[in-house]
């Protein structure tokens, strides 16, 4: 065959009845980067890092509970709300960065006023690691075969043979990749201005860069909601104009202030 075949098993480790899978160990692997990374941010700015903690775990259960309750409503509505107990099922897979953003913001919107944080300080310098942990959430989905590109006949195809046998846009590499130069786009902006940052600018460049991403490569993803079958826009696109327009108030704003 010409086209590249991707058969990894998601399972890394297996131990009798316990399975851990690429996904969850890519997964803590970026929380665990971005604690670190805010660490050293805390640090740089003379921060109170005794904060960090606490603000961690706001932000692992913004993510968690946002992604899920997102995938839940956003993406198979009917089902969850005729099965609602299948909501908590996280195991069974189902997770949506759209939800998982919601649900960071508001946590950490929450988190700030009880530490007394500037919310814009906060989100303009955790939005740099969200989007490398957006890098390896999408390589998560790589190694689970999911998440993939419609039929394709470019040559850089990859049959995901634990799917079906037709050559597919990597969609899931091209969201990574794409994530991962936008934070090193971020990063080298708030090493190069942090102390003369304007407020709400990396989150704007943030949601601009990432959600306009998300809406093109849209074009070449399977569509996950049975509900936009016939629709010219995927779900993924129609949730991503409203961040994107966020993202653009932001930045202009930023400037005018």
């Amino acid at each position: 065959m010409q086209y590249f075949v991707w058969n990894v098993n998601p399972v890394a480790i297996s131990m009798g009845p316990l399975h851990v899978f690429w996904y969850g160990i890519l997964f803590a692997t970026a929380i665990l980067v971005g604690l670190e990374y805010m660490k050293w941010v805390f640090r740089q700015e003379s921060k109170d890092e005794s904060v960090i903690e606490p603000l961690f775990i706001y932000t692992v259960i913004g993510i968690v509970v946002g992604a899920r309750l997102g995938h839940c409503f956003f993406y198979e509505p009917e089902f969850y709300l005729a099965h609602p107990m299948k909501i908590f099922a996280v195991w069974e897979g189902g997770l949506a960065s759209h939800g998982g953003g919601l649900g960071v913001i508001i946590a950490l919107w929450y988190g700030s006023k009880k530490y007394k944080i500037n919310f814009l300080w906060l989100i303009d310098r955790l939005v740099i690691p969200t989007a490398l942990f957006g890098f390896f959430v999408r390589m998560g989905n790589f190694m689970n075969s999911e998440i993939v590109g419609t039929p394709t006949d470019v040559s850089w195809a990859v049959v995901f043979s634990r799917v079906d046998m037709l050559p597919r846009h990597p969609a899931q590499l091209y969201e990574a990749f794409s994530y991962l130069i936008i934070f090193f786009i971020l990063a080298a902006i708030y090493r190069a201005k942090k102390t003369s940052l304007k407020p709400g600018l990396l989150f704007g460049l943030f949601l601009t860069l990432v959600f306009s991403a998300r809406f093109l490569i849209e074009f070449v993803k399977t569509k996950q909601a049975a509900y936009t079958a016939d629709m010219a826009l995927s779900a993924g696109q129609m949730l991503s104009i409203p961040f994107l327009l966020v993202g653009i108030c932001f930045i202009i704003w930023s400037f005018k202030k």
